[in-house]
């Protein structure tokens, strides 16, 4: 008598559909297809991962340049106070305190005037 993989292989497929839910078409209903978009759906989201981190670091940026540029200051010369004062805020903290907190982010810009003309 001849085994088959039967239930495993059932199994197999329809996890593999079911990661596949929301495709359009053949590209979830068929086999081979869904398993190609799989495959290219996890190269987009690892890459993407990756492109995430870029996108929001250029974001904070911008809005850090944005908030010195109305204080008097550019970008390039606040990060080399920030350096010079020994202030240890990322990109992310001075992005969101720009935002979120004018006047503690007006504090730290005048630290940073401070360790600059010294």
């Amino acid at each position: 008598m001849r085994t088959t993989k039967g239930a495993a292989r059932n199994r197999a497929k329809n996890r593999l559909f079911k990661k596949a839910k929301g495709y359009v078409g053949g590209r979830r209903r068929l086999l081979r297809t869904a398993k190609e978009n799989l495959v290219r759906a996890g190269v987009y989201a690892y890459r993407d991962r990756r492109n995430r981190k870029r996108d929001f670091r250029r974001l904070w940026i911008i809005r850090i340049n944005a908030a010195v540029r109305a204080l008097g200051l550019r970008y390039s010369e606040f990060i080399a106070g920030l350096i010079k004062a020994n202030i240890e805020l990322d990109r992310k903290m001075l992005a969101d305190m720009a935002v979120m907190d004018p006047k503690g982010f007006e504090a730290v810009v005048a630290l940073v005037k401070q360790a600059i003309s010294k």
